[in-house]
């Protein structure tokens, strides 16, 4: 198993942010930085000062359910175990990624906020986060830097 070196109560967040950042193509790095930050379990609603919620596993802000409504996803699907709030999160990282504006990592940062001192913070903690998990991976799996992959297409 990919996990086994992991304790139980964080095998499931790694191996979904794996799997949804292969589904979607966006660094299983970053992925997981994301979810470790967000931190959120299942059930979880948050209420935000701007009387928003964050949401499950990912902690998916309400404010993106309309962009979801069509494809009639909810909020409890969002807020579910399993793996399906991964997906959810790896496919709006990878909007933000291919456009927003802004480096690699204002980009991911906008998973959190686009106002520019909680991005910057989200970033900044990411960003760590991040070079953590890719070690990790590193030492477990044979991997293809993401820049090489995006060449070749």
């Amino acid at each position: 198993m990919i996990a086994a070196d992991l304790p139980p109560q964080d095998q499931e967040r790694v191996v979904c942010s794996i799997m949804a950042a292969v589904k979607y193509e966006v660094p299983a790095n970053i992925v997981l930085a994301v979810a470790e930050k967000e931190g959120g379990k299942p059930g979880q609603w948050i209420r935000n000062t701007n009387g928003t919620y964050d949401v499950g596993p990912m902690q998916f802000n309400t404010s993106y359910l309309h962009h979801l409504k069509p494809y009639g996803i909810t909020a409890a699907d969002v807020e579910q175990a399993g793996c399906y709030p991964y997906d959810l999160a790896a496919w709006r990282l990878r909007q933000h990624i291919l456009n927003d504006q802004g480096d690699l990592w204002t980009r991911v940062a906008n998973y959190h906020s686009r106002t520019p001192t909680r991005n910057a913070r989200y970033r900044s903690s990411v960003m760590r986060k991040a070079a953590k998990w890719a070690e990790w991976i590193s030492a477990r799996f044979t991997t293809v830097r993401f820049v090489d992959h995006l060449s070749k297409r």
